[in-house]
């Protein structure tokens, strides 16, 4: 063969991506056939992977921002910096990140939104642009959004369904400000539990005009997918979150709006500590892709939320297999190009 200086990038990067993944999956280097077979089948194919775009990514300073959340959070409850980031993200191809709100206490909201706006604007880093925390409902909210309605960074708003506020979403005043954020462009995260679903989609239909991510995959669980001796043999001993077929027809009736995208992410985060395997979240991911298409699916890691059950390189590489035998299109679609489109990133 003769190595080109193309040929050879693309050797090496190769190498650094098998590197990843045996990392990641817990793969030994070696001679065994079995294990060389494992780490292969992480590649999508005889190129290197595609560039990735990152839809969901987490930050937050407990020096300037609070999260009441956070109390009760384990792990998660410390500072997760850009530096952490990076760390995580070493060597997988993520060329750009879109920042998601952390749900910060209420007075913060404001405080919260203008320091990422300021690691946008700095550019040394991957995150290019925000969907920020937002109340909807709140007699001020049109002023709140039309503070950073400006602001080249800012593409969405999220207020994650309360536990305690069932039929928020129901609500007139908060219709009304999710319609005004069809008006000036802006999108609105679609982040409720599963068997809530039914909200997301009357609110959809009262705002035709307004552009919805689903996040999570409609926070699908997969243990509702698992066979009972996949949750033996798993260790699984919890019930399932959801009905699985009626997850399926929830999420198949969302993608019917065309006005609504859906993030491959999350799911991670909900598979068993350390018995998951990618087949265990394959389920989730194929009916999402089969139900929205190439055209309206966007890879988000969902970092550090996703560290409770796997590293960012162990779901990446993970959702890397599962689609690996995808068409190319999709999966340039799915890592980068839809983000591109959807969020208006350079």
């Amino acid at each position: 063969m003769v190595w080109t200086r193309r040929k050879l990038l693309r050797h090496l990067r190769g190498l650094l991506v098998g590197g990843v993944a045996c990392y990641a999956f817990g793969f030994k280097r070696g001679p065994g056939a079995e294990q060389q077979g494992q780490a292969a089948s992480l590649d999508a194919g005889p190129d290197p992977p595609e560039p990735v775009i990152d839809t969901h990514q987490h930050l937050w300073d407990l020096s300037r921002l609070r999260l009441p959340w956070l109390a009760g959070a384990g792990k998660l409850n410390r500072s997760y910096l850009m530096s952490d980031y990076l760390e995580a993200a070493a060597g997988l191809g993520i060329v750009k990140a879109v920042y998601m709100e952390v749900a910060v206490a209420e007075e913060m909201l404001v405080q919260e939104a203008e320091w990422v706006i300021e690691i946008c604007q700095q550019g040394d880093s991957p995150t290019v642009a925000a969907v920020i925390g937002g109340r909807p409902a709140a007699p001020d909210f049109r002023e709140y959004v039309f503070r950073f309605k400006d602001s080249p960074f800012v593409k969405g708003i999220r207020h994650i369904l309360p536990g305690d506020q069932a039929t928020l979403w129901e609500s007139p005043e908060f219709i009304r400000g999710i319609r005004l954020l069809g008006q000036i462009g802006w999108s609105f995260d679609l982040c409720l539990p599963a068997r809530l679903l039914e909200q997301a989609i009357r609110l959809v239909d009262r705002c035709p005009e307004t552009r919805f991510v689903l996040d999570h995959c409609g926070n699908g669980d997969p243990v509702a997918f698992m066979t009972e001796t996949r949750r033996q043999t798993a260790g699984v001993t919890r019930p399932p979150d959801h009905d699985p077929e009626q997850w399926k027809k929830d999420v198949a009736r969302l993608a019917e709006r065309k006005n609504v995208i859906c993030k491959i992410s999350g799911i991670v985060a909900r598979a068993p500590e350390k018995t998951w395997v990618s087949e265990d979240l394959a389920p989730l991911v194929n009916h999402c892709v089969e139900v929205f298409g190439a055209e309206r699916v966007i890879f988000a890691s969902d970092w550090p939320v996703c560290t409770r059950v796997a590293t960012l390189a162990e779901w990446l590489n993970a959702l890397r297999q599962i689609v690996a035998d995808r068409p190319a299109a999709l999966r340039r679609a799915l890592f980068s190009e839809n983000a591109i489109k959807f969020y208006g990133l350079a």
